[in-house]
């Protein structure tokens, strides 16, 4: 706590001081606070929005998305299809990095090939790219394993990096957070906006305005400081106080008071993402569970009577205080492919839920660890906490294993998959229920299912979703994402909860633009 005093009272310091220095309406510093830190500075490793979103604001993709979410050019200018299997990108001339040199294509097929090397935990978006060619230093061909109508859109998270750097540096392959370390974990220089000052990992990271961008910044932030505040009373408080211009997330319980302060303005909107639990079904057996020899969550009756236990409803409305949209798909409205009429959760039933764990052979119930972050999510730990009492009535007895992200991350995702039950969260980077049905649903195989840390199978559904990733009639490719729901409901692969609604607190002096994908563009704040 007093590491933390300290840290806010330099930022308060630091506030005044450019209030004198920097009072002209063309430049500014704008601080902002979060719960969790960044993982790393290299955007190849790992797919998680607080980390590519701020990334991103250093490193560019070669299509970029707009204020409203639509997709314009980025670090490329335009693309086409030239046949049904290649996209040709013409890339933007005169690009410098930010150390001078200049972008080529040579850095966009190496940005490819170290995406796609089994260390990477991005390779699912660019795992249909069979191989990229240099045409000339300022084109590129990209020709897919089979056609793929929404390529485009697949490359708004392939944020470039420049070769010669990752040369120079040793970073030619990413290194797996937790276990490797490499320059680029902890430096980074891009093309975008912004470049790096200064990293200090889970308490305060720096960037500058790049004044080589080839683009021309909406915004007037200069500097902008991310603080990470875990605590969310103190957060709240810096915000009170004037240490800092916005924070996130805001606790619902605060949103009243902010809203009633001089001052200051609550921002929230629906977010794209949906909240979902994973229930380990490739194990043989759950190391923290008491059955042993066998694995309860192989049956689709343990895994529904899971689903029937839970209050969503409760969860929404209580715990949440209103800030989830309970949800029975594992995709939400704004997201292509989603189906209101097939959204529809089923109401608890704990006696049914009972029932179902005794047909399945466990009358009395069993063990097992629930792994949650603490600092990523709208109320997540709160939301497990109240997800341990609702199990318990069916007889499952839960030990929660609440974490901050990073350790949380390194724990379920790849290549470690160590979790039996777990909570995450995910938006769909193209905006289409594809993202999901590859990167979450499929059948782990190396490319597809990189995020599927339950290990759920269904050839079924790996058949549409192959079928859906080349399907070029919107009405055909709907119908199959119709049936790859059904089926889902049907085996209670994941059991989602709900979609939240993204709540930022800033100043009134401050604008800033907040899209549904819970990304933070800091080329648009404009500090007044």
């Amino acid at each position: 706590m007093r590491r933390l005093r300290s840290l806010l009272l330099c930022s308060v310091l630091g506030l005044g001081a450019v209030g004198l220095a920097g009072g002209s309406a063309g430049a500014a510093t704008f601080r902002w606070a979060n719960d969790g830190d960044v993982n790393a500075m290299d955007p190849a490793t790992r797919q998680e929005t607080v980390q590519l979103s701020f990334l991103s604001n250093i490193y560019e993709p070669l299509a970029r998305r707009k204020a409203d979410l639509t997709l314009e050019p980025a670090l490329a200018t335009s693309w086409e299809q030239i046949s049904p299997t290649v996209w040709r990108f013409k890339l933007r001339q005169g690009v410098k990095w930010q150390d001078g040199s200049p972008f080529t294509a040579d850095d966009v097929l190496f940005s490819l090939k170290r995406i796609q090397e089994p260390t990477s935990s991005l390779r699912a978006p660019m795992s249909v790219v069979k191989e990229a060619r240099k045409v000339d230093d300022d084109t590129v061909d990209f020709e897919t394993v089979a056609p793929d109508p929404i390529f485009p859109q697949e490359q708004t998270n392939l944020l470039i990096m420049s070769k010669a750097w990752c040369e120079a540096h040793n970073a030619t392959v990413p290194a797996i957070i937790g276990k490797d370390d490499n320059y680029a974990l902890h430096n980074a220089m891009g093309t975008g906006p912004y470049r790096l000052v200064s990293r200090e990992p889970d308490r305060k990271t720096v960037v500058e305005r790049n004044t080589g961008w080839w683009d021309k910044p909406v915004g007037n932030a200069d500097r902008v400081e991310l603080l990470v505040i875990a605590s969310a009373p103190t957060r709240v408080a810096a915000l009170l106080s004037g240490e800092v211009d916005m924070v996130y997330a805001v606790p619902p319980q605060d949103m009243a008071r902010i809203r009633q302060t001089d001052g200051l303005q609550i921002l929230q909107t629906p977010e794209l993402r949906t909240i979902f639990l994973g229930l380990n079904q490739y194990r043989t057996e759950l190391p923290s569970s008491d059955i042993k020899g066998k694995n309860p969550f192989k049956d689709q009756r343990v895994r529904r009577a899971v689903q029937l236990a839970i209050d969503e409803q409760a969860i929404a409305s209580k715990v949440m205080l209103g800030l989830g949209r309970p949800t029975n798909i594992m995709w939400g409205p704004g997201v292509n492919g989603y189906n209101a009429a097939l959204d529809v959760r089923p109401k608890p039933d704990p006696a049914e839920a009972k029932k179902l764990l005794a047909d399945a052979g466990y009358p009395n119930g069993f063990k097992v660890t629930l792994d949650c972050p603490n600092d990523r999510y709208v109320m997540d730990e709160q939301i497990c906490t109240a997800i341990v009492p609702m199990l318990a009535r069916i007889g499952i007895k839960i030990d929660l294993n609440a974490q901050t992200k990073t350790k949380f991350f390194t724990k379920i995702l790849g290549p470690n998959y160590d979790t039996d039950f777990y909570m995450l969260g995910w938006t769909p980077s193209t905006y289409d229920a594809h993202n999901v049905l590859f990167t979450i649903l499929g059948t782990r195989d190396g490319k597809r299912g990189e995020v599927n840390s339950a290990g759920y199978s269904n050839p079924e559904l790996d058949t549409l979703t192959e079928k859906i990733g080349v399907e070029a009639n919107q009405t055909r490719r709907n119908d199959m994402i119709r049936q790859t729901i059904k089926i889902m409901q049907n085996d209670v692969g994941y059991i989602p909860l709900h979609q939240q609604v993204i709540v930022w607190a800033t100043r009134k002096n401050v604008q800033v633009v907040q899209p549904a994908d819970n990304f933070f563009p800091y080329r648009f704040i404009e500090v007044k």
